[in-house]
């Protein structure tokens, strides 16, 4: 079939137009004429454009195109939308395996104080090893004391002790105060993990139980 230019195209009646080409597309331009042709219509990009088939129907409505800042615009909106609808069907994912995970408040409650024991156990060993560390420290405070006068000459094995003593203790003392961040941040997450769940352990205590068959006399 031979393929009419547009400029030719247009000049020509629009059934023979339709039965020329697979499809037509046609608009109005911004002073008011009609135009067809068989492409999208440069004076058109700036609104809709219908394209019909060869049978005279609409088949669909094209435009109006955008120009390079408002697709930027368009794909930076649609971009942030589909990361929200990710974010939300993420979320439901998680609060569907939490309620899986707690079945009710009992069982949330009691993996939470099995958490908070399990960082306790560990502070109790700290506290430990820092008493043992201050009763070295003490019997290395002793030695010292002979060469209080002139610590440099002191034997470099004491002063060895004395420095791996002192970085033990900062390292104890750091790993209390990182031990009670850490019980902070579970109750937090345990809090947070209960506002979310409360409604929905409430939704299935609402829901009847089924009703269980009689039993046979």
């Amino acid at each position: 079939m031979k393929i009419l230019l547009p400029g030719c195209l247009a000049a020509l009646p629009l059934a023979f137009q339709l039965a020329s080409a697979q499809e037509i597309y046609s608009c109005i331009d911004s002073k008011g004429h009609r135009l067809t042709s068989d492409r999208p219509i440069a004076e058109c990009l700036d609104r809709e454009q219908k394209v019909l088939s060869s049978g005279g129907g609409a088949k669909r409505i094209v435009g109006p195109s955008l120009t390079a800042q408002e697709r930027s615009v368009q794909e930076e909106a649609q971009k942030r939308e589909s990361e929200e609808q990710a974010r939300i069907a993420d979320e439901r994912r998680r609060d569907r395996a939490l309620l899986t995970r707690y079945p009710n408040q009992a069982a949330h409650e009691r993996e939470r104080v099995e958490a908070l024991v399990q960082l306790d156990e560990g502070i109790r060993t700290s506290k430990l090893r820092l008493l043992e560390l201050a009763q070295q420290r003490k019997e290395l405070d002793v030695e010292m004391e002979f060469f209080r006068k002139d610590p440099a000459k002191a034997s470099a094995s004491l002063k060895r002790r004395i420095n791996e003593n002192t970085l033990n203790i900062a390292a104890q003392q750091r790993f209390l105060r990182d031990q009670d961040e850490e019980k902070k941040r579970v109750n937090q997450r345990f809090d947070e993990e209960l506002i979310k769940l409360a409604p929905r352990w409430a939704m299935q205590a609402a829901v009847p139980a089924p009703a269980s068959a009689p039993k046979g006399k």
